[in-house]
């Protein structure tokens, strides 16, 4: 059954709640979720990010080998997709009234994912796989804690989580192709298929 109150009585509230509390920027009275947590929440999602930037480009700088130089630009490309994943989860900080921490200070402590080196080719792919499976899991975390409470982060980190879940299928492909310690790929059965006994 339809709402027999005007739709303009709606309209007239949200102008004048706009324009009481214009100080609040992006912040309005509709805004539901708990401010603090999300702020807390993109801040290490944030220092998750960077720490993926400082790990990706080391080992794009790093990487040596017979495969290096198409392996090194996936890192460089993945670098540089994180950069813009910092950045937007920084401006979203913002328009929360919140603070993004840039900080050095306590980045490690503050990420989600480990900077892990790696000793050789194999060793960076897997450890930046690892990363990007962490981010994977605690992003989807912090979307379904979220909810519908605030659907502008939400959304954004639906589609950062989408860019995880791609790198994360690159490197894995980048590791069929490589195989556990560099062996050709034509050695060993191609991933999820059978092998005859």
């Amino acid at each position: 059954m339809a709402s027999s109150k005007p739709f303009v009585t709606d309209i007239e509230n949200i102008r004048k709640r706009a324009r009481e509390h214009i100080d609040k920027g992006a912040i309005t009275a509709g805004y539901s979720a708990d401010r603090e947590t999300v702020i807390k929440l993109l801040n290490e999602a944030l220092a998750t990010e960077i720490v993926c930037v400082l790990r990706y480009k080391y080992h794009y700088y790093m990487a040596k080998g017979i495969h290096a130089k198409s392996v090194a630009a996936e890192f460089l490309e993945h670098a540089t997709e994180e950069q813009v994943h910092a950045d937007r989860i920084a401006e979203r900080i913002t328009q929360l009234d919140g603070t993004p921490n840039f900080s050095p200070e306590g980045l490690a402590s503050r990420s989600h994912a480990d900077y892990v080196e790696g000793d050789d080719l194999v060793d960076m792919i897997k450890e930046d796989l690892v990363a990007e499976r962490i981010a994977i899991d605690s992003y989807r975390e912090i979307i379904n804690f979220i909810g519908a409470s605030d659907s502008t982060t939400r959304r954004m980190m639906e589609e950062i989580l989408a860019m995880e879940e791609e790198h994360a299928e690159d490197l894995a492909t980048l590791l069929d192709n490589l195989g556990k310690k560099g062996e050709p790929a034509k050695a060993r059965p191609e991933r999820g298929r059978a092998t005859k006994h």
